[in-house]
């Protein structure tokens, strides 16, 4: 069975804490099912869409720094 994918944003567009000076960021958005995350420097290329099961999971790698 699929996960269903989330659906339009439903609030503003977020820059990561750990974004850089340069531009080299990401913008995440809640999203009906999920989240939104999308390139700062060019917002109209599209995003990704996460359900929250994998998006939560992506989270906590990355908190506990088992990502790299």
């Amino acid at each position: 069975m699929s996960t269903p994918r989330p659906t339009s944003t439903q609030g503003p567009w977020r820059k990561s804490s750990y974004s850089g000076a340069n531009g080299d960021c990401v913008e995440v958005a809640l999203a009906r099912g999920g989240m939104a995350v999308r390139d700062s420097k060019d917002p109209d290329a599209g995003q990704q869409a996460h359900s929250t099961a994998p998006w939560t999971t992506f989270i906590h790698a990355v908190r506990s720094g088992t990502l790299g």
